[in-house]
């Protein structure tokens, strides 16, 4: 039995190894620690039904696990003009959300799915979209990286309308995928003078966000919170307790007693959870999952034949590893509360698919160009080479 899956998994599973066992482990952790974190308000809301939450997540963390299989059969390359049409779709969903979308926690940042009745957030979308299509501008303009016209034009305007619409709802999202962008184009080889084009456009973003967006100053009152030194917010001060409680070795799964006082304790404050159950010896072993992920994304650039494929890796990696960086020092106290969940962690619907939409195309990436695409398929073989 043990040799049929082993050579189950050597014929279906390609790609980095390394990369397979850390999604791996980060979504049976997230089974853990979410089952844990939503257990008493499983029992408050669904009369008892303690496992209510469990039995969802895990679907939904089974269903990434799933998403990332398809996307890693699928030659990266394919992401490149996929990427484009995504982002066109993404844009008038965006707007949507912003005008008419659903209003949780005083932000309209959900879109109700027909039919299914379920919410999407629209940023999602974009987030991957906006990553995969600009590395793949990148890749194709490195002979004319200079020409601003008819390289870094494009660029701009995609990063700018992209980033906006979604501080509009989400402004750590949009800073964090703003942050992403200008390591994409800098490791494109963009000239650092045109880096502050960028940067200017990140201005002007964030001052259209401040001002008529719906977050400004819910950013603000939490940014003069965590500067106030003679002041700790409700959630800063439970998650600390948990933290403080957990010590080196944790309380135990299923422990945890701030998640019946920590808000959004499944979910922007999930790291604390961990930490009070798993003491540091688990909150350190999460970092390292994190940190493996954005070595083996930093070593595929390294050994990337072809300038998409490495940026492609790099915007990616970076990317998920910047948010859980985010979300783990705001749970420890290093940084105001932003909202940003732990990637492939905490508890979600449209985040966790979209996570393992996004590692899929590392390993998709990794795994290399599939042959078979090229065989027999002359003119669709030019195409690729246009993408790559």
């Amino acid at each position: 039995m043990t040799e049929k899956i082993r050579l189950w998994t050597q014929e279906n599973l390609k790609g980095d190894p390394i990369i397979w066992g850390v999604m791996f482990a980060l979504g049976l952790i997230s089974i853990f620690v979410v089952y844990s974190a939503t257990s008493t308000l499983a029992h408050r809301n669904h009369f008892g039904n303690t496992e209510y939450y469990l039995i969802r997540h895990t679907i939904l963390v089974f269903l990434s696990f799933f998403t990332a299989y398809l996307a890693h059969k699928v030659d990266f390359r394919y992401f490149s003009l996929l990427s484009k049409l995504a982002l066109w779709i993404s844009v008038p969903l965006l707007l949507y959300a912003w005008l008419f979308g659903n209003t949780i926690n005083a932000a309209s940042r959900w879109i109700t799915i027909p039919l299914i009745n379920q919410s999407f957030q629209p940023s999602d979308l974009a987030k991957v979209a906006l990553i995969v299509a600009l590395a793949s501008m990148l890749s194709k303009r490195q002979l004319k990286i200079e020409n601003v016209k008819i390289t870094l034009l494009p660029i701009l305007i995609w990063i700018f309308i992209v980033c906006s619409l979604i501080a509009m709802t989400n402004m750590s999202t949009a800073i964090l995928l703003f942050l992403t962008c200008m390591l994409l184009m800098f490791i494109g080889r963009v000239p650092v003078k045109y880096l502050a084009m960028l940067v200017l456009i990140g201005a002007i973003a964030g001052t259209a966000a401040f001002t008529i967006g719906q977050r400004g100053e819910t950013v603000v009152s939490r940014v003069e919170a965590f500067l106030d030194d003679d002041h700790i917010g409700y959630q800063e001060k439970h998650a600390k307790l948990a933290i403080a409680s957990g010590g080196t070795i944790g309380k135990g799964p299923g422990k945890s007693d701030g998640r019946n006082f920590l808000p959004s304790a499944y979910a922007d404050f999930i790291y604390a959870i961990i930490l009070e159950e798993y003491g540091v010896i688990g909150g350190v072993a999460v970092l390292i999952l994190y940190l493996v992920l954005l070595v083996r994304g930093m070593r595929m650039v390294a050994n990337s034949e072809k300038a998409y494929e490495g940026l492609l890796s790099a915007g990616i990696s970076f990317s998920l590893v910047l948010q859980a960086m985010v979300n783990m020092g705001v749970a420890v106290g290093l940084g105001p509360v932003t909202g940003l969940p732990l990637p492939f962690v905490s508890m979600g619907g449209t985040s966790l698919l979209f996570t393992g939409l996004a590692f899929g195309i590392m390993l998709s990436v990794s795994r290399g160009p599939q042959v078979s695409l090229n065989e027999g398929k002359v003119k669709q073989g030019k195409n690729f080479a246009k993408a790559a």
